[in-house]
């Protein structure tokens, strides 16, 4: 072989080791390291980099350390980050729409959002791939209560609380409307200072979270009516995904969705377990309220929802949804 074809065979070599080299996808979310949530993300990088040869694999930035969601949803879109773990104020960021999963009162069990995603997941898949973003799966976070200093029996005890609202939410803002209460809204991570300070004095959100965050340390009561069944999404920014060889974007889909159902599966499980571990670390479980105050609420989820159809997601899809939900709930209840 010649000089020239020697430099020409290494010149190749480096191109082919550049192309099949490893990637990393930065991947950030709320959720702290050492939670359940980290935890099986980890596993699923470990067997994404088996599967890729070590050509591709998650380097982490949990616990809020890229910022808040919308900052995330920012940081994708310029492609310092690639993906992300979401809650639904994530989600709404990119693609309203896929917030009437998280709309106040509508679901009454996870497995009636369970229902309705499968129905509605891939017309709401659509409406974030046509932002910039692939679902690599939906995630369940749990049934929403809230968590408060002092106890609360029904709708009126909310407006004397200083209620928390996630700033930049309009699915609580509206909840919190509906109830007549005007909440303080916050970001995130201002949420377990302003709690000390005593700022706020009431926050939202499934058992596993308020554990996760320890916002638990500085609350005493639970109100047992959730307020939704909360949901998300991990995922990847579109531009990135394409990218990838089709052998690597396979082998991403295929894990991604075998590791996000066995997340949803724990969390379902954890969060049982966490609204229980709560009340044994001395929280106390309010008694739920009687049908009045449960059609009040329905009353009210429905009507806030009529708020928001046409500024979050149309008015043909929250009526779609609701009829279905309404025959799923008829079918169910004829097979009791």
């Amino acid at each position: 072989m010649t000089t020239s074809n020697r430099l020409l065979a290494a010149a190749a070599a480096l191109l082919l080791a550049g192309t099949a080299s490893a990637r990393d996808i930065k991947f950030a979310t709320l959720a702290p390291d050492g939670s359940t949530w980290m935890n099986v993300m980890k596993d699923l990088s470990k067997e994404l980099e088996a599967k890729t040869d070590g050509r591709l694999k998650f380097k982490f930035y949990p616990g809020g350390v890229a910022g808040d969601e919308t900052d995330v949803v920012k940081k994708i879109r310029i492609g310092q980050l690639q993906a992300g773990g979401f809650t639904g104020v994530g989600l709404g960021e990119i693609a309203p729409e896929t917030r009437l999963l998280d709309a106040p009162w509508l679901f009454r069990s996870r497995d009636e959002l369970s229902y309705i995603r499968g129905k509605f997941g891939p017309e709401l898949q659509d409406a974030l791939e046509k932002r910039g973003f692939v679902v690599l799966g939906w995630t369940n976070l749990g049934a929403v209560y809230v968590f408060s200093k002092e106890p609360i029996s029904g709708p009126d005890d909310m407006k004397k609380q200083k209620m928390w609202v996630w700033e930049g939410d309009p699915i609580a803002q509206a909840a919190y409307q509906a109830l007549g209460v005007n909440p303080i809204p916050l970001s995130v991570v201002d949420v377990m200072q302003s709690l000390q300070t005593g700022m706020i004095d009431a926050v939202y959100g499934p058992p596993l979270g308020v554990v996760a965050l320890q916002w638990f340390q500085k609350v005493k009561h639970i109100y047992p009516v959730p307020m939704a069944e909360s949901s998300g999404a991990v995922l990847i920014s579109k531009k990135f995904f394409d990218s990838l060889a089709p052998a690597d974007r396979a082998a991403l889909t295929e894990i991604s969705a075998e590791q996000i159902a066995r997340l949803n599966r724990l969390t379902d499980a954890e969060n049982d377990k966490a609204l229980a571990a709560l009340q044994k670390q001395g929280l106390t479980l309010g008694r739920k309220p009687g049908p009045a105050v449960m059609a009040r609420y329905a009353a009210l989820g429905r009507a806030a929802r009529r708020k928001l159809a046409g500024r979050l997601f149309s008015q043909d899809l929250l009526d779609r949804v609701e009829k279905e939900l309404a025959a799923y709930r008829a079918r169910t209840a004829s097979t009791r």
